[in-house]
């Protein structure tokens, strides 16, 4: 194992622990919205892969684009991944929890619901898309663009990163200097005060779902472009990234981003050292040993706390 093999594995971690955050972003915001652990997020993201899929099947051509072209098709299909992803969350917060809430239902019928609409949109996938696994269309070239320290990058993984920081800024921005923002932390912080302040709760709770769906929508999508689209893809990268919010501090977003990075970064670092079989082992073992000592995580302070 060489030098030059080791920062091949540190590229692979950054473009993982990228995915790995904009995923876990999703969680974290309805759990410090809501306090609640929407397991149904890995396939939020995974429908974001196929919206970004069928859309391209649809409309790239045989002969393989290239230029500013590539750049279009990329675009649509990450655009055509958040779109359904937002869609399928605003419709799971509508469908699944908005009666719960209106209801006053324990915490405990939250997460039954949350594993069963999981379990639902596992398996309607599956019926709609079929349960073999799909290449995403010819784009482009995917040929090394940048080498750093003898590591190569190649368009794919430059599309990952330059996506992914690009998304996380902008949710950045957008949570600590926006009036949706502030309604967001301040429903985070006390929603009952929220309400009595004005906010609309309602809308609130429904705009945080489908943040979540957009940005989860476009990281199945960037997933995709990676891997291959299946009805199973969300499964692996959903709980490590719900590893990752946790890791990070469940319920803030820059934690969300760190441990998403963090475990991206462990993950391949152990493969590199001990091999693929450890892969996962390593990863939940950094997870156990910060909570431990840090039950709250690494940046542990709730969503509505966080400036």
């Amino acid at each position: 194992m060489s030098l030059n093999e080791l920062w091949d594995y540190m590229v692979l971690g950054v473009v993982l622990g990228c995915l790995y955050a904009v995923i876990a972003i999703g969680y974290t915001l309805v759990y410090g919205v809501l306090q609640l652990l929407n397991f149904a997020h890995s396939e939020v993201f995974m429908f974001g892969g196929f919206g970004g899929l069928l859309v391209l099947t649809a409309w790239v051509p045989v002969a393989d684009p290239s230029g500013f072209q590539s750049v279009i098709y990329v675009a649509v299909g990450m655009l055509a991944g958040a779109a359904l992803g937002g869609a399928v969350a605003f419709g799971l917060e509508k469908v699944a929890y908005r009666p719960l809430r209106r209801h006053n239902a324990p915490r405990l019928v939250f997460l039954i619901t949350a594993i069963g609409a999981s379990f639902f949109l596992y398996n309607i996938a599956g019926k709609l898309f079929g349960r073999s696994s799909m290449s995403m269309p010819t784009m482009y070239e995917n040929k090394t663009v940048v080498t750093i320290f003898g590591a190569s990058l190649n368009v794919t993984q430059l599309l990952i990163v330059f996506s992914a920081v690009a998304m996380m800024v902008g949710l950045d921005y957008v949570v600590n200097r926006t009036k949706l923002g502030s309604g967001i932390r301040a429903v985070a912080q006390d929603p009952e005060v929220a309400s009595l302040m004005g906010v609309n709760i309602d809308k609130v709770v429904s705009r945080t779902f489908v943040i979540g769906g957009l940005l989860g929508g476009a990281a199945g999508f960037l997933f995709g472009l990676n891997s291959k689209v299946v009805y199973t893809m969300g499964f692996l990268p959903g709980i490590t990234a719900f590893a990752a919010a946790v890791l990070g501090g469940i319920g803030n977003v820059r934690g969300a981003m760190l441990g998403g990075m963090v475990l991206g970064m462990v993950e391949t670092l152990t493969v590199f050292v001990w091999g693929d079989d450890w892969r996962y082992v390593a990863g939940f073992a950094v997870l156990v040993l910060v909570l431990m000592f840090r039950p709250t995580g690494l940046l542990g302070e709730r969503l509505g706390r966080t400036a």
